[in-house]
């Protein structure tokens, strides 16, 4: 078998993981924030609407965050020890973003109260999903990982 040789990664690829660190790491704070928050903690962050959205969300779309979140956080720290199975992290982390999203945008009626503008920070989670998963694939390719 051929195997490829490790190569030293560039400045970039360090940077790189450590945005994905941060943005993953922001995330499970995300998560930690929703599911531990109060009533009188919610009211404050949302409307009655969200709130009723929020307190409807059944245990498997609250599962698919943690399951994101946190797929994601092991993926990036993965990425930081130079490992290739970091790509399996990340793509279990989209997996579950989108089953998560299936909840909001399909099944709980979150469109029908918020505004068209809201579908942006979730589709910007998915295209950080994809650009981490592709960036993983090609960071193996060129030798960085193990």
């Amino acid at each position: 078998m051929n195997k490829v040789l490790a190569r030293k990664p560039p400045g970039s690829f360090w940077a790189i993981s450590i945005l994905a660190l941060i943005w993953n790491g922001i995330g499970c704070f995300q998560y930690f924030a929703l599911t531990t928050a109060s009533d009188e903690q919610l009211s404050a962050m949302f409307s009655p609407a969200e709130q009723a959205i929020f307190q409807a969300t059944p245990a498997w779309a609250t599962s698919a965050f943690a399951i994101a979140v946190f797929g994601g956080l092991s993926g990036a720290l993965a990425l930081l020890a130079k490992k290739t199975w970091a790509r399996i992290f990340f793509v279990i982390s989209l997996i579950a973003v989108m089953v998560q999203h299936s909840w909001t945008f399909l099944f709980s009626g979150y469109l029908d109260i918020m505004p068209v503008t809201a579908v942006i920070a979730p589709a910007m989670v998915v295209i950080v999903g994809i650009f981490e998963i592709w960036y993983t694939g090609n960071a193996s390719k060129r030798g960085w990982l193990r």
